[in-house]
């Protein structure tokens, strides 16, 4: 029976609620939907829940979700215990509401260039207030999908809010009631890392979780760090008509991608209004008048001030592994690197599992939805599944976005991994140039010769979703050949790739046309037993026929064999020229075509 529980965050205060305060606000119609949803007040678990289960989740943001509903679609017993909002990060504070800022940032921008398009906008206002409110909107629109009711009364997972810890390896305490497992699965992500820096208890700051409280736009925002939280969210802030600074100690932004990419989206944030300091490190914060922050820093040995009215901290995220028992569990773990795992997601307590932001360097909603996948298989069904067999992509929601796959450059060298770079820059991509977008480019890593792919970068508009053929190609095992069989839509920017493979086999052109004109102009004396090479015209591997089927006409023999090219497994006709020897065998004369 469906449960109903009809108490709702509708006209409360937004104060502690039971010792708990939801971390929302303003507490408008959009979020009170969203509360109402993935953390209703008065939540029971069902009241037919079990006091033992296949499997408890512990955290329910993407890996926790995913690892519950799977479960309990194929049958078995399961519960999921969540302090704060079902849906985690990606819902709530991360991917969600990120997004939804974004398209309104692009708008302002193709608003703000319109007049190179013939379209003429004389003043672009941006009302900050109903950003943040389309964003709540969206948000509170998505939050069924991740709620309590859905799980509980329609996936048939018993909901427990509350804190969750295990307090043996085989049971966890919830809200002073004991759940025993038979197998677990620790989901509880990660929170935004705070440095020590001295002061900064003392200023007020933002993090990912609480910049969607904003209801006013910051005259000035200070960003302290460079990675894709920071970046994203500097850009939009920028485009809204914020002046903002990026502080970062390092000396250039982006320190994962490709120097090459981040260059790029370097050029283009400065020219949307984004200042940066780079090699600058900041040594105090200070209140300044009217709850303003100074940060007093250092650039290169020279000391400055920089006053802001917020500061957002997005300087990485540090794995939630403290307060949910996991030395009673027998769960080792490290403070910054999370729970340790084996490859099969198996933490050192054979029976309890870990998916996501806690055990993982890839914190993305993707990595873990299929980390948990991967445990469903492992924890119930004996399965084999591996954390090292997932094709990972990344994707960073900059404009020009920035999306990679695979092994970098400085990862393969640092390897000693040989390996050539195809490079194609966007301004040779036909709809790139028509679209305005010629900013950025595809840099493939390959295996020379082979034509197997190690790893890719992307940088250009619509890069996020151009890295998935990549990623596709990657996981079937394709060589750069078979990518280059796969007819695209003309004109579509995923052409470049196309173009990249054409780029990375045209040096064998002028090896190979040669080396065949030379076989085919020499008589040859071998017996019908004749290895043949030619080329596939498809993706221009050399393909070789083994046998050759011959009939007779008269003293001549025509000698045609047909095979498939192995690497994009397109036909191929050979055609060679027999005559009849005295000695009633066959020599080959000339060879009269080849695949092309």
């Amino acid at each position: 029976m469906t449960e109903v529980h009809p108490e709702t965050w509708q006209g409360r205060e937004l104060t502690t609620l039971a010792g708990y305060h939801p971390g929302v606000a303003p507490l408008d119609e959009h979020n009170v939907k969203l509360l109402d949803n993935v953390h209703p007040i008065g939540w029971k678990p069902s009241a037919s829940r079990r006091k033992r289960y296949n499997m408890v989740v512990l955290g329910a943001g993407a890996g926790g979700l995913v690892s519950a509903a799977g479960s309990a679609g194929v049958g078995a017993k399961v519960a999921i215990v969540e302090k704060h909002l079902m849906g985690g990060d990606c819902l709530n504070v991360g991917c969600v509401p990120s997004k939804a800022i974004l398209r309104c940032a692009h708008v302002v921008r193709e608003a703000k260039n319109a007049a190179e398009f013939g379209v003429d906008i004389p003043n672009v206002h941006v009302n900050f207030g109903k950003v943040m409110e389309r964003m709540r909107t969206l948000r509170a629109n998505f939050s069924p999908t991740d709620s309590c009711d859905r799980f509980q009364n329609k996936l048939g997972v018993d909901v427990f809010q509350g804190h969750g810890a295990f307090t043996s390896p085989s049971t966890v305490e919830v809200n002073g009631e004991t759940l025993s497992f038979a197998t677990a699965v620790i989901a509880t992500g990660a929170n935004a890392r705070v440095p020590d820096t001295p002061g900064i208890n003392a200023v007020p700051y933002l993090t990912n979780v609480s910049f969607w409280n904003q209801t006013q736009l910051p005259e000035r925002l200070l960003v302290m760090g460079s990675g894709p939280i920071g970046l994203e969210l500097a850009q939009a802030m920028a485009l809204f008509g914020s002046q903002v600074t990026v502080i970062e100690r390092g000396n250039r932004i982006m320190g994962r991608e490709d120097p090459d990419a981040a260059a790029v989206v370097h050029k283009q944030m400065e020219r949307d209004g984004v200042h940066f300091m780079l090699n600058t490190t900041i040594d105090e914060f200070k209140l300044g008048t009217g709850d303003t922050v100074a940060a007093h820093v250092t650039q290169r040995g020279i000391k400055s001030l920089v006053v802001s009215d917020a500061l957002l901290v997005a300087v990485g995220r540090v794995p939630h592994v403290e307060g949910i028992g996991l030395e009673a569990a027998g769960v080792q773990y490290d403070l910054n690197k999370g729970i340790k795992v084996k490859d099969s997601l198996q933490t050192t307590a054979k029976h309890i599992f870990a998916v996501g932001d806690c055990c993982t360097m890839y914190k993305f909603t993707h990595a873990a939805d299929f980390m948990a996948r991967a445990v469903i298989r492992n924890a119930l069904f004996f399965g084999s599944a591996k954390m090292s067999e997932l094709v990972i992509p990344r994707a960073t929601f900059t404009e020009p976005e920035v999306a990679a796959v695979g092994k970098s450059e400085a990862e393969l060298l640092e390897e000693e991994v040989t390996f050539e770079v195809v490079k194609l820059e966007m301004v040779e991509v036909d709809r790139a140039v028509l679209d305005g977008a010629t900013e950025g480019f595809v840099k493939l890593l390959v295996k020379p010769k082979h034509g197997t792919i190690l790893g890719a970068t992307i940088v250009g508009s619509e890069a996020g979703n151009m890295i998935s053929e990549i990623t596709v190609a990657m996981h079937a095992s394709m060589k750069l050949g078979a990518l280059a069989a796969v007819i695209h839509p003309y004109p579509t920017k995923v052409i470049s790739h196309h173009c990249c493979c054409k780029d990375f086999y045209s040096p064998f052109y002028g090896q190979i046309v040669p080396v065949l004109q030379e076989r085919t102009s020499t008589p040859c004396t071998q017996d019908v037993a004749l290895v043949s090479e030619t080329v596939c015209s498809l993706c221009l591997n050399m393909v070789t026929a083994g046998h050759c089927v011959t009939y007779m006409l008269r003293k001549v023999a025509a000698c045609r064999a047909s095979v498939a090219c192995s690497t994009c497994m397109s036909f191929i006709n050979f055609h060679s020229i027999w005559v009849l020897s005295g000695a009633g065998r066959h020599k080959h004369v000339n060879c009269i075509g080849w695949g092309y």
